[in-house]
């Protein structure tokens, strides 16, 4: 199918940031996550990065101790200018009221075989909700006051939200997510049938709060030190990242694809509606929807690496416009993978294989964009599974896929081109496809 949506085509124009202006991470930097691309290509370009931290809890579950900032010996590695306020969201751990139960404890000591039955209370998890969502809003609070310290109020800045998840800590959500993520055969389990149940309600509520509303209480927590910005000469603008499935390129076109059940999809789409309300009023929003890579959060969803194996076919298509420093890092990127391969394996051979099943029409059925997000099959999920294991089998390693390499390079050119449309903030969703990302590698500019 032809993709059905505005993906940004062409690679915005150099910004109008300055050395001296500052990036604001809203949230914590891990490692090999899309943040990262950003980061080094502010500081690149004279940018200072205000860091910031969840916090920690020093115990587990319902027992979690009280949430702090990091300690000292936890701070020692940690980039400054940092604010140490826990910023940790989400109401998994919050008691209902005090002494009361926590939305966790509904499905303490539940088993793997009780778990579709397991009820809880929605009147005392929507009070933790509001609970959590209070707790939240007065760190942002305290944050802003820190940050007012720091942050130069003629100076252009981008507050970036790095916020997501919200997977609640109670040990059953572990399992049940690998038989519906992992699970073949008889130890599938439906989608549906985990989003349906008390346990999946709850934790899309909790992704909800994580994902989509703290960007609101970061808006509106910071609007009037950014009316003070605004008014000192400086600007402020609110930039997301966000998954909406992607475009990827099948025999020479460019179409839109998902990964199936994609968990956080609500929560995504809740996360473009805040941006489009603020836009509206005239805050510079904007939610970046990017491809999916590959993280340390996303080991348990086998098959959400199928949509980068597409990309080697767009690193191609962009040499032909490339610049000579953007063939030479093309080239690189496209022989680095080639070696990963067993010797008998080609990039073709590779490209048939995604092409095949991206084509098929067991998968377009799973990826429609007007029905976003969707559940799985058992049908779907197996023919996705066994493509990944089949993909991951023709490399020389396993456990050095040529899509950890391309992996960072879409983190990077996300960072390049995100960092450059940041300034104007046009519109508040913007898609980001292979298409404009393999343009950004191939002007040889990217980190």
């Amino acid at each position: 199918m032809t993709s059905p949506l505005p993906a940004m085509r062409e690679i915005p124009p150099t910004p109008g940031f300055k050395k001296g202006d500052v990036l604001v991470v809203f949230g914590e930097l891990f490692a090999r996550g899309y943040a990262n691309g950003i980061v080094d290509e502010a500081e690149r370009n004279g940018l200072t990065v205000i860091r910031s931290t969840v916090g920690r809890r020093d115990a587990s579950g319902d027992n979690a101790v009280k949430l702090r900032g990091l300690s000292s010996d936890e701070m020692k590695d940690m980039k400054k200018p940092f604010i140490n306020v826990p910023l940790e969201a989400g109401f998994d751990l919050e008691p209902s009221h005090n002494g009361g139960p926590t939305p966790n404890s509904f499905f303490e000591g539940v088993k793997l075989g009780e778990w579709q039955t397991a009820k809880a209370d929605f009147q005392l998890i929507e009070k933790s909700r509001a609970a959590g969502h209070e707790r939240f809003r007065q760190a942002v609070r305290v944050y802003v006051n820190e940050l007012r310290k720091i942050l130069p109020k003629d100076k252009n800045i981008i507050f970036c939200h790095t916020m997501a998840g919200g997977v609640p800590r109670t040990k059953i959500i572990m399992p049940v997510m690998n038989r519906v993520f992992k699970g073949v055969g008889d130890r599938h389990v439906p989608s549906k049938t985990l989003f349906e149940s008390d346990l999946g309600k709850f934790a899309l509520m909790n992704f909800e709060e994580v994902t989509a509303e703290t960007f609101r209480v970061l808006i509106e927590e910071t609007s009037h030190l950014s009316d003070e910005i605004s008014k000192a000469g400086g600007s402020t603008r609110y930039i997301a990242y966000g998954y909406h499935g992607t475009e990827v390129m099948v025999e020479g076109r460019y179409e839109w694809q998902t990964y199936t059940p994609y968990f956080q999809g609500w929560a995504k789409m809740s996360l473009e509606r805040v941006a489009e309300q603020f836009h509206k009023r005239g805050v510079k929003t904007c939610v970046y929807n990017c491809p999916e890579i590959l993280t340390n959060s996303s080991s348990i969803f086998l098959g959400v690496e199928l949509s980068l194996y597409p990309l080697l076919g767009a690193l191609e298509h962009a040499m032909t416009s490339a610049t000579v420093a953007g063939k030479e890092r093309l080239t690189s990127v496209l022989e680095n993978c080639k070696s990963l391969l067993k010797p008998e394996v080609t990039v073709e051979s590779i490209m048939d294989d995604t092409r095949d099943y991206i084509q098929s029409s067991l998968i377009r059925q799973h990826s429609n964009f007007e029905e976003w997000p969707q559940n799985s099959s058992q049908a779907q999920m197996g023919k996705m599974l066994a493509a990944s294991e089949m993909l991951f089998s023709h490399h020389a390693d396993e456990k050095k896929p040529i899509t950890s390499v391309l992996s960072e390079e879409v983190f990077r050119a996300t960072g390049y081109v995100m960092y450059r449309d940041s300034f104007s903030c046009s519109k508040p969703v913007q898609w980001l496809g292979h298409d404009v990302l393999a343009k950004a590698l191939a002007t040889g500019q990217t980190l």
